[in-house]
């Protein structure tokens, strides 16, 4: 048998960090057993689903690193939805119902004030041909409910071990809506069965349909695929997040310069007692991986947990991770300049302004004009190397006098026209000799 997983987001928001663990989770078992990632849309609700929010899921995927194998829409799929209705009504496991969602509102609060569950009553069974022309005749249209068979349906789940529900506490599910538009169940089913998923991963807001899914998958003549239930993401403070709501959205991350392997080390491991370290590419995620290792506590996300782990991400980097994503900010720097710079980022956007201070004319900010025109003029000959400027500050100190911070403060201020960096012996031959003589005399160079 062959993995084959599916991500299955709908394009009615933009995807925050909970779809993405999600996602990220059954790539990594994909990958981790040789098998296939499968990217859904889930979009039958053509009334909120939009072309815009589709593509950012494809952008916000690829940011991640997480390649499909195979892309589907549901929306291209109506005819193996209509056709598996069709054989669930032909075999008597799909029939019209005519309440209205008022009626049901009212039915389930009667039952929950006599400590009733809230189950569907099944009363649409109970109508004859004549009461259903009748029905229609007033205008009522019907909505579709899957009957579920009496009896337990057990599973292993991959997370949450043993699960089992009894049917007689589950109401028979709508599969299809008054205008006759599919919901979510009967074509994720439908799907899972035609393209061969065999594990379904996802959040544990589900669980309680699974039972449900289950005999769908065999009412329609296959095997249910293996499940397993995550605890849901929450946000520090413990609150839920919301795509449509933009809750920690994966857009607002990569604008505000996180790194998507960042975003992956966090998620990776939230859940797991794992320690969480910065990872620069997914194949250590995959070595690592593990499914039973997530436990069934809620993990949070903390932003300033993923900023923190973010810097470390860079400060770790070797250049051979960070060239591309210099050249994606518009930097063709060389080992060096990372080498020097990485370890004062805290997002790769803040390049930028090392490499102006290095290659680019700066305003430098003189202390003391004597002292710098003196600094200048003990400036050894190049070429430059990283014990340069130890024996040129030396020098300065043996012209000087000056020791300490009276002695390295100006020329920093000098040479980069800020107060804190990179250290200097790193990024003095970056800077040549031309510039930084220039800057001590005072000129923008």
């Amino acid at each position: 048998m062959t993995v084959t997983v599916r991500f299955a987001p709908s394009p009615t928001g933009r995807l925050h960090v909970g779809n993405a663990r999600v996602a990220l989770i059954n790539w990594l078992y994909a990958k981790r057993h040789g098998g296939y990632f499968l990217l859904r849309i889930d979009d039958t609700d053509a009334e909120r689903s939009r072309a815009e929010f589709e593509e950012s899921i494809r952008q916000d995927l690829r940011w991640l690193g997480l390649s499909w194998d195979r892309k589907v829409k549901q929306s291209q799929r109506f005819d193996r939805y209509e056709a598996a209705a069709d054989r669930l009504r032909a075999d008597g496991r799909l029939y019209p119902c005519y309440e209205t969602p008022d009626e049901l509102e009212y039915k389930r609060k009667r039952q929950l004030a006599r400590g009733e569950p809230p189950v569907y009553d099944r009363a649409a069974l109970r109508l004859n041909a004549v009461d259903r022309r009748k029905l229609e005749a007033e205008g009522r249209q019907p909505h579709w409910r899957f009957k579920l068979k009496d009896g337990e349906v057990r599973w292993d789940d991959l997370v949450r071990g043993p699960c089992h529900y009894h049917s007689s506490h589950l109401s028979d599910p709508v599969l299809i809506r008054a205008d006759g538009t599919p919901l979510y169940t009967l074509p994720s089913v439908v799907d899972d069965a035609e393209l061969g998923i065999t594990h379904v991963i996802r959040g544990e807001d589900h669980v309680t349909n699974t039972a449900a899914q289950i005999q769908l998958f065999r009412a329609l003549g296959a095997e249910p695929p293996a499940f397993a239930h995550l605890p849901l993401l929450t946000d520090a403070a413990g609150q839920g997040l919301s795509k449509r709501l933009g809750s920690l959205s994966l857009g607002e991350l990569r604008a505000d310069g996180i790194d998507g392997m960042a975003v992956n080390s966090l998620l990776a491991k939230l859940g797991t007692s794992d320690p969480i370290r910065p990872r620069s590419n997914l194949d250590q995620l995959i070595d690592e991986f593990d499914i039973r290792k997530f436990s069934r506590a809620t993990p949070k996300f903390d932003a300033a947990e993923l900023a923190h782990l973010n810097a470390r991400l860079l400060h770790e980097m070797p250049f051979a991770e960070a060239e591309l994503r210099l050249k994606q900010i518009g930097l063709e720097a060389d080992e060096a300049f990372w080498n020097a710079v990485r370890a004062n980022l805290a997002e790769i956007s803040q390049a930028r302004e090392w490499w102006h201070i290095c290659r680019e004319p700066v305003v430098p900010v003189i202390e003391d004009a004597a002292f710098a025109g003196q600094a200048a003029e003990l400036l050894p000959p190049e070429p430059w190397a990283a014990d340069t400027w130890k024996a040129w500050t030396a020098a300065v100190q043996a012209a000087s006098g000056r020791k300490g911070r009276d002695l390295f403060h100006p020329l920093r201020l000098a040479l980069t026209g800020r107060e804190n960096g990179p250290e200097l012996k790193t990024l003095l031959p970056l800077i040549g000799r031309a510039r930084a003589l220039a800057r001590l005399r005072g000129e923008t160079a």
